[in-house]
């Protein structure tokens, strides 16, 4: 059984990679057959996979048409990021009067390893980076319910992050500027660091609708 669950995992995060980096692209009909060629595994982790996959919203599973790749719709787009500019936003009023010098190095960190990402334009990893920024910053504020839906949304939220700095990589040194002026206004306590994750953040969901 134990085997079977790992199987079932490693089946679960191959599919969810392809998708979010649109190598099985929106609208794109898959088949268990085509997994199973891919992957080079069996039908039951694929099916166990798919399971959770549909579940979460990334494929829809039909006896009649097979395995459809879901798409994210510019209104679910549009509410995520509004979301996010409520609850992000609410993040930096909540923490920039209490951060402390060493969750400050935890974020300098996670920015500097972005420099390189940006410089590249290493999409994938500087998406990854990019939310690991965000996520931190939610948890240092301490709302432990934003942070549960912040990890909800995570991989959407990195399909979307991808799929935009993929028409423009060169947005992601923009991005990396923008992380560095959020992490300096909460270094020096000043409440202008909610702002600036409000600009970013807007500024981001604006690429859709251009």
């Amino acid at each position: 059984m134990s085997v079977i669950m790992l199987l079932k995992d490693v089946a679960y995060q191959k599919i969810k990679e392809r998708i979010l980096e649109e190598n099985y692209e929106p609208g794109r009909f898959l088949s268990e057959r085509t997994l199973i060629d891919d992957l080079g595994m069996s039908k039951t982790p694929i099916k166990n996979a798919l399971v959770r996959l549909e579940s979460e919203g990334f494929v829809t599973v039909s006896s009649k048409q097979g395995i459809i790749v879901n798409d994210i719709s510019i209104e679910r787009i549009n509410d995520i990021y509004n979301l996010r500019v409520a609850l992000e936003t609410f993040n930096c009023n909540e923490i920039y009067k209490r951060i402390t010098k060493e969750q400050c190095n935890e974020l300098e960190e996670i920015v500097h390893a972005t420099e390189k990402a940006a410089e590249e334009e290493d999409v994938s990893l500087f998406a990854t980076l990019d939310h690991e920024f965000h996520l931190a910053i939610s948890e240092f504020a301490g709302n432990t319910e934003i942070t549960k839906i912040l990890l909800n949304y995570q991989d959407h939220l990195r399909r979307i992050t991808l799929r935009h700095l993929k028409k423009d990589p060169g947005r992601v040194r923009k991005f990396y500027q923008e992380h560095i002026e959020i992490l300096e206004a909460l270094k020096t306590k000043d409440k202008r660091s909610s702002e600036l994750m409000r600009d970013h953040l807007i500024d981001s969901k604006m690429i859709y609708f251009q």
